[in-house]
């Protein structure tokens, strides 16, 4: 998939977020690249698993004297997501629409982050999300 086309679908999985929470967004960039860094994959132990995105930031949960700092950083990984979604068999989910869904939750789980929800929280709350 083409950069522009894949940026297509990470900005309507942020339009797809709730506005309430997207007005409430303070101090956070969100960026696609390629892939994880070895850094990224070292500090979340993460070796041979595969990475759609990444909060990286102070929660709003835990900010108190808090200014004067770069904006938090959520990213999308194009290329973790785009292997995640093999070429379709006939009849199912098109290669995009897996894409799409996939983009559009992970913009969710990592703006969850950002409001301070832990992993546990999270995919508790994707399980009543899906359901």
């Amino acid at each position: 998939m083409i950069q522009e086309e894949f940026e297509k679908l990470v900005e309507q999985g942020i339009d797809a977020i709730d506005e309430k929470f997207l007005s409430a967004l303070k101090n956070v960039e969100i960026v696609i690249e390629d892939d994880p860094t070895p850094a990224q994959i070292e500090k979340l132990k993460l070796h041979g698993a595969m990475l759609f995105g990444l909060y990286e930031g102070v929660p709003l949960t835990k900010r108190q004297s808090y200014g004067q700092v770069l904006p938090d950083k959520i990213t999308i990984f194009k290329n973790q997501i785009e292997r995640a979604c093999p070429e379709p068999a006939e009849g199912s989910m098109s290669h995009r629409e897996c894409i799409k869904k996939i983009v559009t939750n992970t913009v969710w789980h990592e703006i969850a982050h950002h409001f301070g929800m832990d992993e546990e929280q999270v995919r508790s709350a994707e399980r009543k999300r899906s359901s």
